[in-house]
């Protein structure tokens, strides 16, 4: 295969004149069944050192390099997916006042966060994060926040099946702060096509309902947003700290209309044997009153969509005055329709000290990854880079290789996570978005086995979930047709996977880890 095309604004990044056709001896191997059963751990760290000792510094040239970098720098750069304000000193009010607002996170958990993430991509820990498609004002009001303690619930049980079976899990939801979308179209037109109205591109920016008055992009809608996701961090911060979560207690950790499905009774299992672990322990007199037993580590995230309103949540950080922190969220991602890498969300993310996910879809050519990861990463720092890959079941055993082998050649240190729900996305016969439970496996499954045949590690899942019973995706245990869409159908962008579908999903997800048991 020919060595992917070396931009000019890239130097000190250089490629092979080949890529290779697997892994070299000295690449990292998976843990459990994705590591050879002759390899012992010792040798496996011993490999995973080596390869990050000659790892090259990965430096940007002109024009990113040069330029000086600051949280409003984007303004001066090629912006897509981005909403015309009718009132621009509207929009410069809400900014000041979200200046002046506290910050949704802080520095020192964002940098835990990164640490986290780099422990990923060495295999000793493994990335969950999900949440809603497109957060709502509505759903909020309507469950009062009954749905975003659901959505935690659902991701612990989910990282209890997880730890279980392939070790320490990375919990992050996609929550306070995920409601900007991307559209493929700036307008929508009704069934009839007698009417066009600008797209809807999430609450932050302008209504669902199909009128003109509600798609007309309003500034406010900011401070309600950061309103939301203030109520919505409080809860979570209560959720992962206040004893919901103790172990001790994981026979309450379960959703009440999970408990009657097959994945909530496999799941009552796991309870039982977690239970009798404990209570092992405590005969044995180790102590199972450790805060890790009780509390969670959970962290936030978003897609960085709408810049204005990431710039105005810029702060300083606590230690290192230096360096600036986006306090939107924990972490944050750049779409696979904004990563220009001479676009104005670039350069946004370059600067900011967050860990930075990258969605890396079928169109995506090797060469432009590496551009993108010399100019967000030059460094080379671990877990600064995740690279969510959402490529479709039937695309992954062929577009995710190319990748890999690119970012193994270059020495880049990156955490790979799929994303098996975008790539699989269909239309129903009932005329509903929908995703077939089966495709969204299959590219989970086609994810592990690429990984695994590359040498490389596979480090996380990232899922469009809710922890509501609602009929989104069809398949599954529960056997969903598309029939029974209509039944509660209440997604405002994307199908979701309901509770039982996601719980489902993390069982097959570990067993295909194959990861051995660490209780």
């Amino acid at each position: 295969m020919a060595a992917p095309r070396c931009s000019p604004s890239m130097a000190a990044f250089t490629t092979p004149a080949a890529l290779p056709a697997g892994p070299a001896p000295s690449q990292s191997l998976r843990r459990c069944s994705l590591v050879p059963s002759s390899l012992p751990r010792a040798a496996m760290v011993a490999r995973r050192a080596a390869a990050l000792a000659g790892a090259p510094r990965m430096v940007a040239t002109p024009p990113a390099a040069e330029r000086v970098w600051t949280p409003g720098s984007w303004r001066t750069m090629p912006i897509k997916q981005t909403p015309t304000y009718p009132d621009q000193e509207a929009v410069e009010e809400v900014e000041k006042r979200l200046r002046a607002g506290v910050p949704l996170v802080f520095s020192g958990e964002t940098d835990r966060l990164t640490a986290a993430l780099a422990k990923a991509s060495e295999g000793k820990a493994f990335v969950l994060q999900g949440g809603d498609c497109a957060e709502s004002f509505t759903e909020f009001a309507k469950y009062g926040g009954n749905n975003i303690a659901d959505a935690f619930t659902l991701l612990m049980q989910m990282s209890i099946v997880l730890t279980y079976s392939v070790g320490p899990v990375v919990k992050i939801g996609r929550m306070a702060g995920q409601f900007a979308k991307p559209r493929s179209s700036a307008v929508e037109r009704a069934k009839n096509a007698a009417l066009s109205l600008p797209s809807y591109r999430g609450d932050i920016i302008n209504g669902e309902a199909f009128d003109e008055a509600s798609r007309v992009p309003d500034p406010e809608r900011m401070v309600t947003a950061f309103t939301q996701s203030t109520a919505t961090m409080n809860l979570l911060r209560t959720l992962a700290t206040g004893g919901a979560m103790d172990l001790t207690r994981i026979q309450d950790i379960n959703l009440q209309f999970v408990k009657d499905t097959p994945a909530g009774s496999r799941f009552a299992e796991y309870v039982r044997q977690v239970s009798g672990a404990l209570r092992f322990m405590h005969s044995c007199g180790v102590p199972v009153d450790s805060p890790a037993l009780k509390a969670a580590e959970f962290y936030v995230s978003h897609e960085s969509l709408l810049l204005p309103y990431e710039e105005a949540l810029c702060r300083p950080g606590a230690r290192d005055g230096g360096k600036t922190y986006a306090t939107s969220g924990h972490f944050l991602w750049l779409g696979d329709r904004t990563r220009q890498v001479d676009g104005a969300h670039v350069e946004f993310m370059r600067g900011i000290a967050n860990p930075i996910g990258i969605k890396c879809g079928p169109t995506l050519d090797p060469s432009e990854l590496l551009e993108l990861l010399a100019i967000l990463n030059p460094d080379n720092t671990p877990g600064r880079i995740t690279l969510i890959t959402r490529m479709g079941a039937g695309k992954i055993a062929d577009g995710l290789p190319p990748l890999i082998r690119a970012v193994q050649a270059a020495g880049a240190v990156v955490t790979w996570v799929c994303d098996p729900c975008h790539g699989n996305t269909e239309s129903s016969p009932s005329g509903y978005k929908t995703r077939n439970f089966e495709n969204v496996f299959q590219e989970v499954r086609g994810f592990f086995e690429v990984h695994k045949r590359e040498g490389t590690i596979a480090g996380g899942l990232h899922l469009e979930l809710t922890g509501q019973n609602v009929t989104e995706c069809v398949g599954g245990m529960q056997a969903l047709s598309h029939d029974d869409l209509a039944r509660r159908y209440e997604t405002s962008c994307d199908p979701r996977l309901n509770a039982s579908q996601a719980l489902e999903l993390a069982f097959l997800a570990a067993e295909t880890a194959g990861g051995r048991c660490f209780i």
